[in-house]
């Protein structure tokens, strides 16, 4: 008996496509499948963003190297950064836990005021969800779908970059990469206060979503194509250019790096480039701008937000695929290296992301 590919063989990206290649649609379904949510239309004065996602216990965190609040707070804004991706705003969360018997309660009360400390400051309500328990198996997993809106004409989706368009990145990608990286190599001699600006990037990440509210209300003719850096910034470059069906170029000196991921990169001997263009978990907003509005977006967000937007790149023709251009101007392709969930368990360690 032949049993073919299993998921893991097949990966994440390719398993989705088969699954969803059939699914009956609805006219009121105005995004499916694809994006950072789904964009449904209730005939309102808003349109409704619907997103979710689990986190595994040994797969996504460890009650070993974040506190139970840490967990709690990054649980939901994984979720926020989706509705940030779309220039929404966040509404409504549902809670579902399936719980170890051998979980504590003080484990269990430290994630659910981690849940709320990140659902007040993003004026969230949770509304409900559902508990239920893993039999055998001693895994917690922690699995939340958000609701928000967006005003009608203001979705941003990955679809609309155009070529000659500029690309933009909020904040300093690579640090999520770089606090997890010492997370799994201790070091005493790691300098202290870089170490602890890292480990507070992967353990709790800050979710864009008045970064993304501001870019939204630009308008689709100014800020034309968006998402967030959950897979690392090529691989989800990648998703951008697929859905847009364009290429791109990144600038490599122009990536804004800290200066705490320069110095742990530093004291590691490894190159900030790989963490900050491979890493995962930024949660950054990574978005295209209309040729001649780059000043218009900077001065909009940071105004607004006090977080830096920095121009990394142009998007060019589909044929020319991703690359990468270093500081001596030589030109290199861009691979993806996207985190997938099925490969990656293959391959890394349990809790490497």
């Amino acid at each position: 008996m032949r049993l073919g590919l299993n998921i893991g063989t097949l990966g994440e990206f390719e398993l989705i496509k088969r699954l969803t290649a059939h699914l009956p649609g609805r006219a009121d379904v105005l995004l499916g499948v694809g994006d950072d949510c789904a964009v449904l239309d209730l005939q309102s004065e808003a349109l409704l963003l619907t997103t979710c996602d689990s986190q595994v216990e040994g797969v996504h965190f460890t009650l070993q190297t974040s506190s139970p609040e840490q967990i709690g707070r990054k649980a939901l804004a994984i979720n926020l950064s989706d509705i940030a991706a779309m220039g929404g705003e966040p509404r409504y969360a549902l809670i579902s836990l399936i719980l170890p018997p051998a979980l504590p309660l003080s484990v269990l009360e430290g994630i659910y005021a981690g849940l709320r400390a990140e659902a007040t400051r993003f004026n969230t309500a949770l509304v409900g969800g559902n508990v239920a328990g893993t039999g055998q198996a001693a895994q917690l997993i922690i699995d939340i779908t958000l609701l928000g809106t967006v005003e009608r004409g203001h979705v941003l989706m990955r679809s609309g970059a155009q070529v000659g368009d500029i690309l933009f990145v909020t904040g300093t990608p690579g640090d999520s990469a770089a606090g997890f990286y010492t997370l799994l190599h201790p070091d005493p001699a790691y300098p202290a206060r870089a170490q602890e600006v890292v480990r507070q990037r992967h353990r709790t990440p800050n979710p864009r979503v008045h970064e993304g509210r501001i870019l939204s209300q630009l308008g689709t003719n100014v800020v034309t194509a968006m998402l967030d850096i959950s897979d690392g910034l090529s691989g989800d470059l990648e998703h951008l250019c697929t859905r847009s069906q364009v290429g791109a170029l990144i600038e490599a000196e122009r990536l804004p790096l800290s200066p705490a991921l320069r110095a742990i990169a530093a004291h590691t001997l490894r190159d900030p480039l790989d963490w900050a263009l491979h890493g995962g978990e930024d949660y950054e907003l990574l978005f295209t701008v209309a040729p001649g509005s780059e000043q218009l977006v900077s001065e909009a967000v940071q105004s607004a937000t006090g977080t830096p937007v920095t121009p990394i790149g142009v998007i060019l023709p589909a044929p020319d695929g991703m690359k990468v251009r270093y500081s001596n101007q030589r030109e290199e392709r861009l691979a993806s290296k996207s985190w997938d969930h099925l490969k990656a368990s293959l391959e890394r360690p349990a809790a490497e992301k």
